[in-house]
């Protein structure tokens, strides 16, 4: 299994799951090429995921899903990454919505909710799920373009109640699979609320009237994830169909290991993935072209042994951190508290990130102007793995918060709204 060079201790229940996407992977890396150049999530994808099961992976199997943790999608999505990091970006994100429904379940078995709130919670959580399990794609979308200094992503889209449900406005930036999702999972704030207790959710249908997608997303590398965000003018979402519960979201979070929302490592282990690849092509290219005067390998060369030397390091230094942080986070019981957890995942996001895009940048380099190309396989992961630089939050943001966290005692919050325009 491609997802064994990451999880190295698959259970045999892992591994079954890991062969379903081991099956799907000839043809995500068929169509990777293309579907970057075009800037297009290649159609058919969703299918061959729908049709592999793929997309309850993480759903338990009591809700019709495949019953996988987090190690089943960190393995997926580092799998996918060897084929298409876009494809594993986009997949990554649907898996996300997993914690709209794992989560606020946990919340419930803590006691956190009140007992007329529990068939409220518990309904919409298990909706997301059978919906996953069943075969539904969702894009799940809480990031705007509206920043603030407090936070990593703050909810300025509002909600506001009317007769059988609510009515949305406002724009998400990001969340990947516009117009290829069957739903949009969409965070939004209520009326009255300046706290993240405000923040809520709603199934929005990809096809409801007042939904329309933003202009296309010329991004610089995972070109192929539909990223162009969504725009919500007026657009009703009935009662039953949402999670408007006051205070449900933080309350959510705190079942959360520490990776944001509990699932955070797995977008690391997609850049993880490509980065591997573009190391084993860059190494099977300079070990077969040879020199024209000696017949040595190119990879014999001063230049390539230091190059392909430093790109080892990183590469490792990437499994570390990511392996690590799989472990902190599924071990059962655990071991370390959710504050180190949050921490350690602060600094290993960035030292995953930074070290994956220093291989591709010696794949770049110790495939000469060959290699310089936007289809090739350096080019291609230099761009894809530049994304993973800035996705969620840098590096120095990372290190940032962790100084907060060890000088002041505290964490940042991960979540908040924006303040309500001025009239």
């Amino acid at each position: 299994m491609i997802g064994e060079r990451l999880v190295e201790d698959m259970t045999e229940a892992e591994r079954e799951r890991a062969e379903r996407v081991d099956s799907v992977l000839p043809a995500l890396r068929a169509a990777a090429d293309a579907a970057d150049a075009t800037g297009t999530f290649p159609e058919g994808h969703v299918g061959l995921l729908r049709d592999a099961g793929l997309l309850g992976l993480i759903v338990p199997e009591k809700f019709g899903g495949l019953g996988g943790g987090l190690r089943d999608l960190a393995a997926a999505t580092y799998a996918m990454g060897t084929a298409c990091p876009s494809t594993a970006l986009a997949y990554f994100f649907h898996n996300t919505s997993a914690s709209r429904g794992l989560l606020p379940l946990e919340a419930i078995d803590a006691g956190l909710f009140d007992a007329d709130e529990v068939p409220v919670v518990a309904a919409f959580a298990e909706k997301v799920l059978t919906r996953m399990a069943d075969g539904v794609w969702l894009a799940n979308f809480a990031s705007e373009s509206v920043k603030t200094e407090a936070a990593n992503i703050t909810i300025a889209t509002t909600a506001t109640e009317v007769d059988g449900g609510w009515i949305l406005n406002g724009e998400k930036s990001f969340g990947c699979a516009t117009g290829v999702a069957d739903y949009y999972l969409t965070s939004a704030k209520l009326d009255g609320y300046d706290t993240a207790a405000g923040i809520a959710t709603f199934f929005v249908p990809r096809d409801a009237e007042g939904v329309s997608a933003r202009a296309p997303w010329n991004g610089l590398g995972m070109r192929a994830t539909a990223n162009n965000g969504i725009r919500l003018d007026n657009v009703f979402i009935a009662d039953d169909e949402a999670l408007t519960v006051p205070g449900a979201f933080p309350k959510m979070l705190t079942q959360s290991r520490g990776s944001f929302v509990g699932n955070q490592v797995a977008i690391a282990a997609a850049y993880t993935g490509c980065a591997q690849n573009v190391y084993d092509e860059a190494v099977a290219a300079a070990t077969t072209k040879t020199f024209a005067d000696t017949g040595k390998p190119v990879a014999s060369s001063p230049v390539h042994q230091v190059l392909f030397g430093e790109m080892t390091r990183q590469l490792q230094t990437a499994y570390l951190w990511l392996r690590y942080q799989l472990i902190v986070e599924t071990a059962d019981p655990p071991f370390k508290s959710k504050q180190d957890v949050f921490a350690q995942w602060r600094l290993g996001k960035g030292s995953v990130t930074e070290a994956c895009f220093q291989v591709a940048l010696g794949a770049l380099k110790a495939g000469g102007t060959s290699a310089a190309s936007m289809q090739g396989s350096a080019g291609r992961a230099l761009r894809d793995l530049a994304m993973g630089l800035v996705m969620t939050f840098p590096a120095e943001r990372g290190m940032l918060e962790v100084a907060r966290i060890v000088t002041e005692a505290k964490a940042n919050e991960l979540f908040t709204t924006a303040p309500a325009e001025v009239k």
